[in-house]
């Protein structure tokens, strides 16, 4: 049948997407953060968050975004066309290519979701809907509960339906890394006929290995019809840990777009790293012979910025990102790099944007001068957001010596949450030590604009604030991760806390769609930082309550109240005690 290209790639010839390179060695880098990432729990970013994450992955360079999933709700349906608008629909100063990226959209293979996709990424210069069905065995038989014919009945009308649509389709066949080779090509077959430009080969519970998936991509390319006509992409999960290995599988088997996530996240065990197969492309240059078109020196910059906006902290001895990726504490590793890096070094840590913190700004610098190297960072905000970041660039620089880049990405991902803080810290004061007992004074700016000043005893100085706030916030929750890291070196480091809530006793249960399990319950996370551990666990915690109030619609009755303003509230360590034991 239909073989692929004389250089063996499926798709290097398509002409369905001209702003593309259209040559065999170019892999597009479709990025799935917003979406796949995003399904990690407690991973939720709010719309301003996504923009943020969106506009730093576009001047990564990465060809595709795959901005949300449209009809999980209504939110995610604004932050996917707000991307489409503000992310697809022009050219951001920085990014590698002279073309917005293609604004992506998912999709279940139904025609309410089919709309919902293509009204949210309508306003890209280049959009797409990503149409997905289930074709193993096991999906079809518990799942779907479809015949085999059934299924490619569907693939067809939804595809060509989603086709009349948009000019750019990608379809996947959910769970390709367990369906039958046979039944798969007959999927793949129906898909492309019906108008499909980008078929996605899925490992979605991360099952195979790199042989099997290698042979299973070359048996597409030798099998299907018009197969050359499409780009074949791979999407691989890290449930045994082979994620990285099956996709550079699948891209020296023939496919030529790349799924990934920034650091990997996503369901379970998450989804392939973008830095490990780009750099793994980069550094084996001789063995696959393959290109991206991404500014790896941007890589530690974006990844810290998905950190932080997500909560999900980077492990140490993560490939390319992790902390202790370029370290080298053996004598015999420490002689040999003083010699020669190369001797224990593959890649320079420049390459991927890691090097000495430089001084960039100071007590005196002017919010112009401020304002445009954040413009230059890649972090335009709001006045108001503006606003916000330059009051806290001003403390933080009478407390550091040395305000680094670092350091500014740490404040300015705290100013990006779109909704409005339904409570706000305005002071906090603690005693702790070996005698007497912890004790926290909390002042909260409450949504009636008045001031609450609330004491509270605890275990410890955190303990205590958080029992402040709550006093305060009244919200029943439960504490699950609460995670503090130095953002830079020495005495006077930026701390960057981070914690994880649920709500309980009470509290409505959000769920979201999900692409793949339907429903899905919520947690939430706050990040907060500051030179000081206390104040940034402070801001954390409220950032996280903050969350939960929106995502249950108590903040919208507590921001515009009906019933006038609350009075200023003041309670002492004592009468906490009182109302703690009381069960209060």
């Amino acid at each position: 049948m239909g073989a692929a290209n004389a250089s063996g790639a499926s798709g290097a010839g398509s002409s369905l997407l001209p702003m593309l390179p259209a040559t065999a060695e170019h892999v597009r880098i479709f990025d799935t953060t917003l979406r796949d990432g995003e399904q990690s729990p407690g991973a939720t970013m709010t719309s301003g968050e996504k923009l943020e994450v969106a506009r730093a992955i576009s001047r990564l360079g990465v060809d595709i975004i795959e901005a949300g999933f449209p009809c999980a709700s209504t939110d995610d349906w604004r932050a996917v066309k707000a991307i489409a608008e503000q992310i697809g629909s022009r050219l951001l100063p920085g990014r590698p290519q002279g073309h917005p990226p293609v604004i992506c959209g998912l999709a279940r293979a139904a025609e309410r979701d089919i709309e919902l996709a293509w009204t949210a990424v309508k306003p890209a210069q280049f959009p797409r809907i990503h149409l997905f069905l289930a074709t193993s065995p096991i999906h079809r038989e518990h799942k779907l509960r479809m015949s085999r014919d059934q299924v490619l009945e569907r693939i067809k009308n939804m595809v060509g339906y989603a086709r009349s649509r948009c000019d750019d389709i990608e379809f996947s066949c959910e769970d390709a890394g367990r369906t039958e080779l046979d039944f798969l090509v007959m999927a793949v077959s129906a898909a492309i006929e019906a108008g499909a430009s980008t078929i996605n080969i899925p490992d979605t519970v991360g099952f195979t290995t790199p042989d099997e998936f290698s042979a299973k991509i070359s048996h597409l390319i030798a099998s299907v019809r018009d197969i050359d006509k499409v780009v074949l992409s791979v999407h691989c999960h890290n449930d045994l840990g082979l994620a990285t290995a099956n996709t550079l599988a699948g891209l020296r088997a023939g496919a030529r777009q790349a799924e990934v996530t920034i650091n990997g996240i996503g369901e379970r065990a998450g989804n392939t790293s973008l830095e490990e197969v780009v750099m793994s492309l980069a550094v084996r240059g001789d063995l696959y012979g393959l290109q991206t078109a991404i500014d790896t020196t941007q890589i530690m910059r974006v990844s810290r910025l998905v950190s932080q906006t997500t909560g999900m902290v980077v492990q140490p001895n993560k490939a390319i990102v992790g902390s202790n990726a370029f370290a080298h504490e053996a004598g015999i590793h420490q002689d040999g790099m003083l010699k020669h890096a190369a001797t224990y070094e593959i890649m320079r840590p420049e390459s991927v944007g890691i090097g000495e913190s430089r001084l960039v700004m100071g007590k005196h610098s002017g919010r112009h001068a401020f304002s445009k190297h954040l413009e230059e960072m890649g972090h335009p905000l709001t006045p108001e957001a503006l606003d916000r970041a330059f009051h806290r660039f001003k403390e933080l620089a009478d407390r550091k010596k040395v305000v680094t880049d670092t350091d500014l990405e740490m404040l300015v991902t705290s100013e990006v949450a779109e909704e409005t803080p339904v409570y706000t810290l305005d002071g906090l004061q603690v005693a702790c030590g070996s005698m007497g007992l912890p004790t926290a004074t909390v002042r909260i700016v409450g949504p009636d604009k008045l001031m609450h000043t609330v004491a509270c005893v605890g275990t410890g100085p955190v303990d205590a604030a958080f029992k402040a706030i709550d006093m305060v916030v009244k919200v029943d929750n439960m504490l699950l991760e609460y995670v503090v890291q130095g953002v830079t070196e020495g005495i006077d480091a930026v701390g960057n806390v981070t914690v994880r809530i649920v709500g309980t006793h009470g509290i409505p249960t959000v769920t979201r769609i999900n692409a793949q399990t339907e429903t899905q319950g919520r947690l939430f996370h706050g990040h907060g930082a500051d030179t000081d551990i206390i104040v940034a666990s402070a801001m954390a915690y409220l950032s996280a309550l903050n969350r939960l109030l929106h995502k249950t619609g108590a903040a919208t009755a507590l921001l515009y109240p009906r019933d006038g303003a609350a009075r200023e509230t003041h309670v002492s360590p004592t009468a906490a005690l009182g109302k703690a034991a009381a069960g209060v």
